[in-house]
């Protein structure tokens, strides 16, 4: 009895660490929010659209758009998304420099994706205006 109740106190100190480690990457994100939308910068997107024409259902398409800092404070991306889970975003961890050109790499995984593909990439940062959506699109072709 005593092994169940030593068993179910570890078990239960072992979930509350957990919570609080979501807690504090919670509040690690919603303090860069607050941080980088106190100091504003302007951003030209270089690239806003891709089209990658076909490929055939399975291969991945990797493509990096580009903009560049036109501000005078460094642009911090907070986070990059995608409008569906076959593309993977990856945003720059380090601000971009005032002058500086950055990228925001995507990877699109086809596979089971056959036909038309239209995907839209969203960009939170302290850009003022706002960071337009990024535009994906192409045609993915069956396996022959």
């Amino acid at each position: 009895m005593k092994k169940y109740f030593l068993f179910l106190f570890i078990l239960i100190i072992l979930i509350s660490c957990d919570v609080r480690r979501k807690d504090k990457i919670a509040d690690d994100l919603e303090t860069q929010k607050v941080l980088a939308l106190k100091d504003t910068t302007t951003v030209q997107i270089i690239d806003s659209a891709y089209n990658f024409g076909k490929v055939t259902d399975g291969e991945k398409v990797e493509y990096s758009y580009r903009f560049k800092n036109t501000g005078t404070k460094p642009l911090v991306i907070i986070d990059a998304s995608a409008s569906c889970g076959c593309t993977v975003p990856q945003k720059p961890e380090k601000p971009i420099l005032s002058g500086e050109i950055g990228f925001i790499k995507i990877v699109f995984d086809s596979k089971g994706r056959v036909g038309e593909a239209h995907k839209t990439i969203t960009i939170m940062s302290n850009a003022n205006p706002e960071f337009p959506q990024l535009a994906l699109t192409g045609e993915v072709e069956a396996k022959k």
